[in-house]
């Protein structure tokens, strides 16, 4: 709070404001002083006093005490030397002490040094007022009760700076409530949030794993006893037991990431476009048949981008396989750089195979165009006027990662967050 208190504005700021008040306490005097008194004597006391003040003024913020005991001494001295001079000074030459009470009332400061910067201007003040009685020659220059009825406004002065300072400590603790309200509340969302990607990896544990699981230990066996299958069966044993090795990975790494995603390094390499071929690959041992048109320079591409188009043509290839089934498919992957994108295109003829057709739910979709959206891209599903599908997909070039980071400098655990 205290830092909150002390911290000084720009110079622009704290100079012209500083020029400003001193514009309004130094002016008023001299032009009230022509009603007062116009000799010689009352104006040189005057202008030494003003100079003083004015630099009293200026110096508030840094040294309130010491800005307030200088003006008030000499104010003291200037009331008393030209009384001494039969000379009268204005009124109004109590303002600039006004405007330094407040300041040292709108100041945090220790009670000692408040103490005794009034204690001493209390003494000056009767001491001033000892002298004037000694040296003032006539009885109207001798200060008395009108000196004591232009001092008492002035309390008023330091209550009100009081009253700013203590409304400024609660504005700021205020303030520091709603902070740390906002605080605890993020806190509490993300413990809640924690709980439940926990409460979900132990159910797909339990569930999706364990299932995996049991599916590639038979597929094994099957493999251990292959000489008993026609060669046929033996084909697509080996890519079952393939895909549910990989798939098992990245279970793993996805299970790991929803417990703790400050923990979210993958076990395995993040696939990229280099993998494609064995990607299709893996869909041809399934049945499928695909042909494929790769450009160039594909493995150079931004970690986020590959990984993106990976998934999207993981996906189009598995609807395929699960809606259309042994449905020829077309991939067609290129790299504009004219425009600063890359384009997929997966298109899949009306299926063939007598196999059973699966509904689905629809997430598929969803997935592929949640990931293109988080990168600035477009996707565009539908079917085709033959009976197939087709998914055209385009993906920025210099797409950026979480938090608006580009993808060459984004953390290696947030590139994760595209295979999710």
């Amino acid at each position: 709070m205290k830092q909150i208190f002390r911290r000084r504005p720009t110079w622009g700021t704290g100079w012209g404001t500083g020029a400003g008040l001193v514009v309004l306490t130094l002016v008023p005097p001299p032009l009230s002083q022509t009603y007062t008194d116009t000799s010689g004597a009352a104006w040189a006391w005057l202008i030494g006093y003003e100079v003083v003040a004015g630099t009293a003024v200026m110096a508030r913020r840094r040294l309130p005490a010491t800005a307030f005991v200088v003006a008030l001494g000499a104010l003291v001295l200037a009331l008393v030397g030209s009384a001494g001079g039969d000379a009268k000074l204005a009124p109004l030459v109590f303002l600039p002490l006004a405007v330094l009470l407040y300041n040292l009332g709108s100041r945090p400061m220790h009670g000692r040094r408040t103490m005794l910067a009034v204690g001493g201007g209390a003494l000056m003040v009767v001491a001033g007022l000892c002298v004037n009685r000694l040296t003032a020659s006539a009885s109207e220059f001798r200060g008395g009760f009108d000196v004591l009825a232009e001092l008492a406004p002035m309390p008023l002065a330091w209550a009100m700076g009081f009253a700013t300072r203590s409304r400024r400590a609660l504005l700021v603790a205020a303030e520091q409530r709603a902070e740390h309200a906002t605080r605890a509340q993020r806190l509490r969302a993300e413990q809640a949030a924690q709980r439940e990607r926990a409460r979900i990896a132990h159910e797909m544990h339990d569930v999706v794993a364990h299932s995996l699981t049991l599916l590639v230990v038979h597929a094994e066996i099957l493999r251990a006893r292959g000489d008993e299958l026609p060669g046929w069966a033996r084909t697509q044993v080996d890519g079952l037991a393939s895909a549910g090795r990989q798939s098992s990975g990245e279970l793993r790494d996805l299970l790991r990431m929803l417990r703790d995603p400050a923990d979210a390094v993958p076990l395995r390499p993040v696939p990229g476009l280099g993998e494609l071929d064995a990607l299709l690959d893996s869909h041809r041992v399934t049945g499928g048949t695909a042909e494929a048109r790769v450009g160039a320079g594909l493995d150079r591409l931004p970690g986020l981008v590959q990984a993106t188009a990976y998934r999207i043509v993981q996906e189009a290839l598995a609807n395929a396989r699960r809606h259309a089934p042994g449905a020829p498919v077309l991939l067609t992957v290129e790299v504009d750089r004219t425009a600063g994108q890359l384009r997929l295109d997966v298109v899949n003829g009306p299926g063939t195979s007598s196999g059973t057709v699966v509904a689905g739910t629809g997430l598929g979709l969803i997935s592929m165009r949640e990931r293109t959206d988080a990168l600035g891209g477009r996707l565009t599903t539908g079917p085709t006027p033959d009976g197939g599908f087709r998914v055209l997909a385009t993906v920025p070039l210099d797409a950026r990662g979480p938090h608006g980071m580009p993808d060459s400098q984004a953390p290696r655990h947030t590139q994760e967050l595209a295979d999710v």
